[in-house]
């Protein structure tokens, strides 16, 4: 998601400028030749010196805080992510309104598979951000994987109002769908694509939806735009060649879904054996 690539840069120089208060002046020097390491994303060289900072002032200087919080960055970037969390376990607790510091640990929890902290860390972050639509939306992705489809969609409309773009209207066509709203999910899903032709998710999910619904010639209008922009889009054929199949064009499905599981779909298979490899007792 660009989300976390927007929000990692946005941290490092913000927090560079805003918590380079050291008072010692030479952890000041320290701390400006880690920040410039920071920038140029030598994240190793930077938690080393930042470390340098932190264990000579033991923290009993409270300007020392915002080099634990890039310090974190560093670990987080590095993919040590325990130790960045013990990080900001110092830091929050004396900047608890930092914004920045709950949807680094978001990430990370993120990395560990923890949707509940993520929401936890999101929500707070919301609050002191209550117009950040990159945060709704990754609010509202939380939700559909949690499966709290009317929470999801319940975000998604209020982001939609403000700012509308495919991926919004993507995950609210996601949203009405599991809500038993084919109707409403095919419409979004369809102003997904008028915003964005090249949006290839949108497509995906109209065809998946399509098919469970039995929908076939549909299916195939929304598969084939995808087809045209990769003839070799594994997940594109398996969705045709199950269309064709269950349009009763069996060969040409067959065909499609041979493609598809040579191309590494291995779902295709089942299909295959089921309608195109049929073994006589």
């Amino acid at each position: 998601m660009g989300i976390r690539v927007i929000l990692l840069v946005s941290a490092i120089s913000v927090f560079c400028a805003s918590y380079s208060h050291a008072q010692n002046p030479k952890w000041k020097k320290w701390e400006a030749e880690a920040d410039t390491l920071l920038n140029k994303q030598d994240f190793a060289g930077a938690q080393k010196i930042y470390s340098k900072i932190i264990k000579a002032s033991k923290l009993k200087d409270h300007s020392v805080y915002g080099t634990v919080y890039k310090r974190a960055i560093c670990f987080y970037s590095l993919g040590k992510f325990q130790e960045a969390l013990k990080d900001l376990d110092l830091f929050l607790p004396v900047f608890p309104s930092s914004a920045q510091a709950h949807i680094l640990r978001a990430f990370i929890y993120r990395e560990l598979d923890d949707t509940d902290r993520q929401l936890i860390d999101l929500e707070e972050a919301i609050s002191q951000r209550p117009g950040d639509t990159d945060l709704l939306k990754w609010m509202a992705t939380l939700y559909l994987d949690k499966g709290d489809y009317s929470l999801a969609k319940n975000v998604l409309v209020d982001v939609e109002k403000t700012k509308p773009d495919m991926e919004v209207e993507t995950y609210l066509g996601v949203a009405y769908y599991n809500l038993g709203k084919a109707d409403s999910a095919l419409f979004c899903l369809n102003k997904s694509i008028e915003l964005d032709a090249t949006y290839l998710p949108a497509y995906f999910y109209a065809a998946s939806f399509c098919l469970q619904e039995e929908q076939y010639t549909l299916a195939l209008k929304y598969i084939n735009v995808p087809l045209r922009l990769d003839p070799n889009n594994s997940t594109a054929l398996f969705y045709k060649g199950v269309a064709l199949i269950e349009s009763g064009k069996i060969d040409l499905g067959c065909s499609c879904l041979n493609k598809a599981f040579y191309a590494g779909y291995d779902d295709a298979a089942d299909y295959l054996k089921e309608y195109c490899y049929k073994v006589e007792d």
